[in-house]
């Protein structure tokens, strides 16, 4: 067997495999084909770039994904530390300045001494079947995998990928906001100053440094917003695109055809917010959050959009407080490819046909910056169990992680056999089900947190 493990791909679950392997001392080779060629979606030449919202979601311990970030915390992931050090304001979010992100995960990847970062696209000038003979490579070129090398996969699992669509929000420079209209504050955190004058509450929301600035909608404007968004232009989509749109992700367009009030009960929902200009709840509210850490730029939440650039910037700006937006980013829509796991990967993301391959990041079906970070941690922590396994002559274990961890759930979900099976984010819905039944959500899903945590602690791993 070579004396070193491969990585393909240099994005989330790639470098924090490639980190996992040479923690434990043992040579990586990652292949990144940044910057001799770049994905529909990508422009940023460093690794573990962030495409999407900013947000890594929740830091609560009783949200899913919260759970998750304190379990990768635990086992020391590369990635959520950097991820920590990058915070910028969102609330009870863990959301990064995601060029300097991208950036120190580069130099603590290029400054590890065990790692060899090589820039060529596999299925190109290498390919997989060369890397995988007689050594253990790791497959984590993610949702925009090259056509070259999906061609490969595909060879190799004797399955047609599946696609789903996933778009990118448009960020505006908080400096083009109206603040005549707009407002800083949290949902529900007016609903603690209830003895302030409107005046001085007023005052006070526009210059405070909350998380979120908040766009207030009236009937009239929300519907016109709406009808707009409805008849604006869009890009014609290829062939391959024209399936079926994950609901984790839907566009902000298609999500308003689906009636006038979808957006108030969505993304638009102005409920634990009152306009400061009025003291009333208003009809609808947009927010904008923090995309870096100057506090200089705001992604629009939830707008993941597949208009032209142009009806963005004429339908957005339709939006109250974003007449004169200036649009930094316009949101993209790209292919997410996905290998149909349930049927070719176990618990480890080891490929059942190859047991010198796995798969990490969402190519496996988990959905999601943290769960991508995720797979690629245990993929690379059985990359080593195996290699050590292979040199030392013994029986190669694996090590599976409880399915009471939401670790070990998610790594379950995309290995256990269904028809129907789609991309996942962490959620308590995929964990086993507390012996005591609990009515009251918040507490049920907090003693479901504390159970993972106390299964990671104590057991860490169950290995066979």
């Amino acid at each position: 067997m070579k004396d070193y493990i491969t990585v393909i791909g240099g994005g989330l679950a790639g470098t924090e495999a490639a980190y996992q392997i040479a923690k434990n001392k043992i040579k990586v080779k990652l292949y990144e084909m940044k910057p001799n060629k770049y994905s529909p979606a990508h422009t940023n030449k460093n690794l573990a770039e962030i495409v999407c919202s900013n947000s890594f979601k929740s830091n609560l311990h009783t949200n899913a994904c919260g759970l998750l970030k304190e379990e990768l915390r635990i086992l020391d992931s590369l990635l959520i530390k950097v991820a920590d050090e990058t915070a910028v304001p969102a609330g009870q979010a863990l959301a990064v300045d995601r060029e300097l992100f991208s950036k120190k995960v580069t130099e603590e990847i290029e400054k590890n001494p065990y790692i060899e970062i090589i820039n060529k696209e596999v299925g190109d000038e290498i390919s997989l079947e060369d890397l995988s003979k007689d050594g253990i490579v790791i497959i984590a070129t993610g949702p925009l995998t090259s056509e070259k090398l999906s061609k490969e996969i595909i060879d190799l699992t004797g399955e047609n990928n599946l696609a789903f669509f996933d778009a990118a929000a448009p960020i505006v420079t908080k400096d083009s906001i109206d603040f005549d209209i707009a407002f800083f504050g949290n949902r529900y955190e007016q609903e603690k100053q209830k003895e302030e004058t409107i005046e001085s509450w007023k005052k006070r929301l526009k210059t405070q440094e909350a998380s979120y600035i908040n766009l207030p909608m009236n009937k009239q404007e929300y519907e016109n917003f709406v009808n707009e968004l409805i008849s604006a232009e869009v890009i014609t989509l290829h062939d391959f695109e024209k399936r079926e749109i994950f609901e984790g992700c839907m566009p902000i367009e298609i999500m308003a055809k689906r009636g006038i009030d979808t957006l108030r009960y969505g993304p638009l929902k102005p409920v634990g917010f009152d306009d400061p200009r009025y003291g009333k709840r208003p009809y609808a509210v947009v927010q904008l959050r923090q995309d870096d850490c100057n506090g200089t730029i705001y992604n629009i939440v939830g707008f993941q959009t597949n208009l032209k650039f142009g009806e963005q910037k004429r339908v957005f700006s339709l939006i109250p407080g974003l007449k004169n937006a200036e649009f930094v980013k316009y949101g993209v829509m790209h292919r997410n490819t996905y290998i149909n796991s349930t049927k070719l990967l176990d618990e480890t993301y080891n490929f059942k046909e190859n047991k010198n391959i796995y798969f990490a990041g969402q190519i496996t079906g988990v959905e999601g910056y943290v769960e991508s970070i995720s797979s690629g941690l245990v993929s690379a922590i059985n990359a080593v169990k195996k290699y050590e396994n292979f040199k030392k002559g013994d029986k190669t274990k694996k090590i599976i992680f409880s399915e009471y961890t939401m670790i070990g759930s998610l790594a379950k979900y995309v290995s256990t056999p269904n028809d129907k099976f789609q991309p996942m984010n962490a959620n308590f819905g995929i964990l086993p089900e507390l012996e005591e039944k609990i009515k009251d959500k918040k507490l049920k899903y907090q003693k479901l947190a504390d159970r993972a945590e106390e299964y990671l602690k104590g057991e860490k791993e169950c290995q066979r």
